[in-house]
């Protein structure tokens, strides 16, 4: 297996954010915030291949990967919130040269939001994501187990802008954002920069919230061993039925993501669970 073919094994590491509905571009208030966990599942023997079609692994292998995302958001000043997120994931392959499994902790990502129309005295639902990508996750391709971090940093911005249809009880979002991705072996292993995206829209029905979204995010070619390689870019593009309904103090959120195209990336569906509260404020 090529070492782009380890990497591709990470596909459930989120390259955006997907925080629950009410805290989409509506900036924390100090003081207040949430916090979610996210747990991700997904079993496959089949990738999409550099040309956007599906195949079998090579050798018919098989990957299973586990992946739970922590997420807490806190209200810093007026206009200003932050946010950390850090994964704990599982990573299992099979192939005809044998098994191979990773455990513990992925990437840490840390950001900054503003929402600059508030400076304007303009209360819009418009935001500006600002973050970094920390390698905290064991990176090492040389040995038989799978990597649990890309190895390197990456940094992000986004632009973010929703729209609450209250009284209506619905909503919708949309994101686009671009990353850097710096090298970890500089002229040798550059993974590409990648424009990443996400829209979402929901409304209750009962006591159901019903949710969709569409995420993905579209690379430019590598630098592998000192080569650009063209055709290696990473490209996934996913849709994402949910439902969620309130349970103890939080929201529970029940979903799945779907793969509708990609390149060079694993093509399973995944299973969602998700649990969402609430901190601090008059909640």
């Amino acid at each position: 297996m090529t070492r782009l073919g380890v990497l591709a094994l990470l596909a459930t590491s989120l390259s955006v954010v997907s925080p629950r509905l009410a805290t989409a571009q509506w900036v924390e208030e100090p003081g207040s915030g949430w916090a979610a966990l996210t747990i991700y599942h997904q079993a496959t023997n089949r990738v999409f291949d550099p040309d956007g079609g599906r195949m079998d692994f090579p050798g018919r292998g098989r990957s299973v990967t586990t992946a739970a995302f922590g997420t807490v958001a806190w209200g810093l000043v007026p206009g200003v919130d932050a946010w950390a997120q850090l994964p704990v994931q599982r990573l299992w392959f099979r192939d005809p040269t044998g098994e191979r499994s990773a455990s513990g902790l992925g990437d840490l990502r840390l950001y900054l939001r503003g929402a600059p129309l508030r400076f304007l005295d303009l209360d819009a639902p418009v935001a500006v994501r600002v973050g970094v990508k920390l390698p905290v996750g064991d990176f090492d391709v040389g040995t038989d187990l799978l990597p649990l971090g890309d190895g390197q940093r990456d940094w992000e911005a986004l632009l973010e802008v929703g729209r609450s249809f209250h009284p209506r009880p619905g909503y919708g979002m949309v994101w686009l954002g671009y990353r850097w991705r710096e090298p970890s072996e500089p002229g040798w292993v550059e993974l590409g920069n990648e424009w990443i995206i996400y829209a979402a829209a929901g409304g209750e029905v009962g006591p159901v919230t019903l949710k969709g979204a569409v995420d993905g995010w579209y690379g430019s070619p590598p630098i592998l061993n000192g080569v650009r390689a063209k055709g290696a870019e990473r490209e996934i593009l996913r849709v994402s039925p949910s439902l969620q309904l309130s349970l103890g103090p939080g929201e529970l959120e029940v979903g799945g993501r779907i793969p509708v195209a990609g390149r060079n990336l694993p093509a399973g569906a995944e299973v969602v669970l998700g649990y969402f509260v609430r901190l601090g404020g008059d909640d």
